[in-house]
C-alpha cells in the first residue's frame, strides 16, 4: 500500500511530501528494520536537483527488479536530477544508515558531477576505509552549517560541498577531469557572493591577485564564455529558484539577483529562459504539485521483485 503526504503539512525532510525547495538540504538517516523510516523511497520523476548519498552503516538497496543493487559503507552515490529514486534499507541487512545532501549546483561544478561509473543516473564511488571518516565528517559539517543559524550559513555549507565534490573526484581513481584553477573558482565564488550588485571585472581581478586581461583571458578559457555572460547566467538561476522557491513580488526577485528596472529583468529573463517570470513561477507551481502528488513510499518489504 501506498502512502501521499500533503505538500503543504509535511516538514521533515526524511518523510515523504517534503519539497526540497532549496539550495541545499542535508541529513542523517538511520533506518532500522520495522521501524519508522523502514520503508521504500520511490519517486518515479525523480527530483529537481542532485542528491549525494554516503552509507555508514549496514546496506540500503538501489533500484529494484535486475537493476537493483546493493550500497555497503563507504559506498558514495550520486543521483542525477530526473532521475528515477527508488530505495530503501536491504532485505539483507538489520539497518541502513546514511548521510545525504540534497542539493542544486553552482553552475561551475558541472565537470564534478559527471562521474565515471555511472549507471542509469546514479554515479557511483567506493571509498578508501582510510577516507571514509574524513567524508562522513564532511556531511556532517555540511548539515550542522546549513542548520546553524548563521548568518552566511547556507554559503558556507555550499563551501563545505563544493570541497566534498572535489575531493570525490581527486578520490576516483578513474577522473581525468581537470580541476580548474582556484583563482577561477574563486572568480566565481565572488561574483556569486555579490550578484546584486554591478561588480566590475577590475574589482574581481583585484580579489583573485590576477591583471583585468589575464583573469578575462583564463575565466574564457576555463569556463567557456566571458565573466559577464556568466554572472548573466547566474543571476537567471538565481531568479528561476527564488521564483519557485519563493512568493517575492517579480521587481524584489529582479532586485534581489541585480536587476532594479523590473521590465528589464523580465526581458533578460524571457530571452534566456523562453518564458516571462510569472509565466515560469506559475508553470514551476503546477510542476511540482504534479511531482508531490506522484511521490509515494511503502513499507520495507522482505523481498524485492
Amino acid at each position: 500500500m501506498y502512502h501521499r503526504e500533503p505538500p503543504s503539512e509535511q516538514q521533515n525532510p526524511l518523510l515523504p511530501g517534503y519539497p526540497f525547495n532549496a539550495w541545499l538540504v542535508a541529513g542523517l538517516t538511520p533506518i532500522n528494520a520495522n521501524d519508522q523510516l523502514d520503508f521504500f523511497i520511490d519517486r518515479p520523476l525523480g527530483m529537481k536537483g542532485y542528491i549525494l548519498n554516503l552509507t555508514i552503516k549496514g546496506q540500503g538497496r538501489i533500484f529494484d527488479g535486475e537493476s537493483a543493487f546493493d550500497c555497503e559503507p563507504g559506498d558514495l552515490l550520486l543521483f542525477q536530477p530526473k532521475t528515477p529514486h527508488y530505495y530503501g534499507r536491504s532485505p539483507d541487512s538489520p539497518c541502513w544508515f546514511h548521510r545525504w545532501v540534497y542539493f542544486r549546483p553552482r553552475a561551475y561544478w558541472t565537470d564534478w558531477l559527471q562521474w565515471q561509473d555511472e549507471s542509469q543516473g546514479v554515479g557511483r564511488l567506493r571509498l578508501p576505509e582510510a577516507q571514509r571518516a574524513e567524508f562522513d565528517r564532511l556531511f556532517a559539517s555540511i548539515e550542522q552549517t546549513h542548520n546553524s543559524g548563521r548568518r552566511f550559513a547556507e554559503e558556507l555549507a555550499m563551501n563545505l560541498l563544493e570541497r566534498l565534490l572535489l575531493r570525490a573526484v581527486e578520490e576516483d581513481p578513474r577522473s581525468h577531469q581537470q580541476i580548474r584553477d582556484p583563482r577561477v573558482i574563486e572568480a566565481c565564488q565572488y561574483v556569486t557572493n555579490h550578484l546584486a550588485s554591478e561588480v566590475k571585472i577590475e574589482e574581481v581581478a583585484r580579489h583573485v591577485c590576477l591583471s583585468p586581461s589575464r583573469l578575462a583571458h583564463l575565466f574564457r578559457e576555463q569556463m567557456g564564455i566571458n565573466l559577464l555572460r556568466w554572472r548573466e547566467d547566474q543571476r537567471v538561476i538565481r531568479a528561476k529558484l527564488l521564483l519557485q522557491t519563493t512568493q517575492e513580488p517579480i521587481a524584489s526577485v529582479g532586485r534581489e539577483v541585480g536587476y532594479d528596472d523590473q521590465l528589464y529583468f523580465s526581458r533578460v529573463f524571457r530571452k534566456r529562459v523562453g518564458v516571462s517570470p510569472s509565466d515560469f513561477r506559475r508553470r514551476s507551481q503546477d510542476a511540482h504539485d504534479a511531482l508531490v502528488a506522484q511521490e509515494s513510499w511503502q513499507p520495507a518489504r522482505s523481498a524485492i521483485s
